[in-house]
């Protein structure tokens, strides 16, 4: 028997929709800086995937099939080093999306050959971006998993 999550408080966006405004308008300030929206749509998903964000999980897998993207590539996200379903460049955003969202989890969190991988693919502003990308993802993670958003529900 699966137990229903009851979220913990009122949607953040409800109690704060100024803040939230604030952090839609900081991700959405890395759009058009060299990022494919499909990749950042991979960025999304799998920076929530690592953090456990069931809201973020399914609203970012629902962006990438609307994009049209194939079952294939959003099911395979959680284990894109071992699926031939991604391009090298998605492959480089990847690894940096786990390096920066894991910070704590190495004493070099974002190896030099991680960044090296990024930076042949991708400008210094695409590059920029994708932090952008990434910050503003697991952001919006840390404000729903603590207070049990559930799945379903939209900022």
């Amino acid at each position: 028997m699966t137990e229903t999550l009851q979220a913990r408080m009122t949607s953040i966006g409800v109690v704060a929709p100024d803040a939230v405004k604030a952090l839609i308008a900081f991700a959405r300030s890395a759009q058009n800086a060299g990022v494919p929206e499909t990749t950042a749509n991979l960025i999304r998903l799998r920076a929530s995937q690592i953090n456990g964000c069931s809201v973020c999980t399914e609203m970012h897998s629902r962006d990438i099939k609307k994009a049209g993207e194939s079952d294939d590539r959003v099911f395979a996200v959680a284990a894109w080093r071992d699926s031939p379903y991604f391009t090298g460049a998605e492959r480089a955003a990847l690894a940096l999306t786990e390096a920066v969202t894991r910070l704590a989890d190495r004493p070099d969190p974002v190896p030099d050959e991680v960044w090296d991988e990024a930076a042949r693919h991708y400008d210094e502003r695409a590059l920029a971006a994708l932090l952008l990308e990434i910050a503003a993802i697991n952001a919006f993670n840390r404000l729903s998993v603590p207070a049990h958003q559930p799945s379903g529900q939209q900022w």
